[in-house]
């Protein structure tokens, strides 16, 4: 699947910036930019950019989403466009002492992935893979060039929120990537004591992997993170399922904050 390795960051273009000011200040080149954000007839015409559009950066690096802060943008925007809150942003970003204070250019971790474009792929299609709605693939791509919900381009990189709760993200393994034993699951949570709990289940609803327990890095109310090595108790019966992270109530023991993750076997 083609999922883009490295760092990329998110930036929305200001007053007198070029491809080149960009890609000098920020990374990757201009042919990538223009490849990337499909600035090219007859989508749009070669080169031009405007103030206000949203441009996907992909540099080599850790594979990472980084927001970069525009002129006016609150936590709360950023946090709808990457469909999840405010508190969460919060926790994965211990340099955001309070929310309300952001400034421009400040680079956030945020939870998303980028996907490169093929051949015959739509939005449609893209969103089941990852298990999101259009609506939220569109919301994370809103402002951007090239992007319409009926027509995307082939080397086109999209931004796909991952599933969260406002306690759990989940970084790896990525939605609709393929996991066995020994691969790492890690993430941030926010949990009482930090206990967090994991599972898998395949489409036949075999329990490929019984409920076992995760600590965190710290307990609540901070956001500790966590990472442990997938097991299995039972080989899957089918070619995907669902990893759960997620807590239980202290109350009734009913589920709580639970990530669903797609995933191939």
């Amino acid at each position: 699947m083609p999922i883009v390795n490295g760092s990329s960051f998110v930036y929305t273009v200001k007053q007198g910036d070029t491809l080149y000011s960009i890609a000098s200040s920020i990374g990757g080149t201009v042919p990538l930019l223009v490849e990337a954000n499909a600035i090219y007839p007859p989508v749009i015409d070669p080169y031009q950019i405007f103030p206000g559009q949203v441009l996907v950066i992909s540099t080599p690096g850790n594979r990472q989403v980084n927001h970069i802060v525009s002129a006016g943008e609150a936590l709360y925007q950023i946090s709808r466009r990457y469909a999840t809150s405010v508190d969460l942003l919060q926790g994965i970003n211990k340099q955001i002492t309070n929310p309300t204070l952001i400034y421009p250019n400040q680079m956030l971790q945020v939870p998303a992935l980028i996907y490169l474009v093929e051949q015959g792929d739509t939005l449609y299609r893209i969103a089941q893979r990852f298990g999101v709605s259009t609506s939220i693939l569109l919301e994370a791509n809103q402002n951007r060039p090239g992007l319409s919900p009926d027509v995307i381009y082939p080397g086109y990189q999209l931004i796909v929120p991952l599933p969260t709760s406002n306690n759990i993200v989940v970084f790896q393994p990525l939605p609709g990537t393929t996991i066995q034993v020994g691969q790492t699951l890690q993430g941030y949570a926010r949990a009482f004591e930090g206990a967090i709990l994991y599972r898998i289940i395949d489409q036949n609803g075999q329990i490929v992997l019984k409920e076992s327990p995760i600590q965190t890095a710290a307990g609540g109310p901070a956001y500790g993170a966590f990472s442990t090595s997938i097991m299995f108790d039972n080989q899957p019966t089918t070619q995907s399922g669902e990893l759960w992270v997620y807590t239980r109530s202290p109350r009734d023991g009913s589920v709580q904050d639970l990530v669903a993750v797609r995933v191939m076997f």
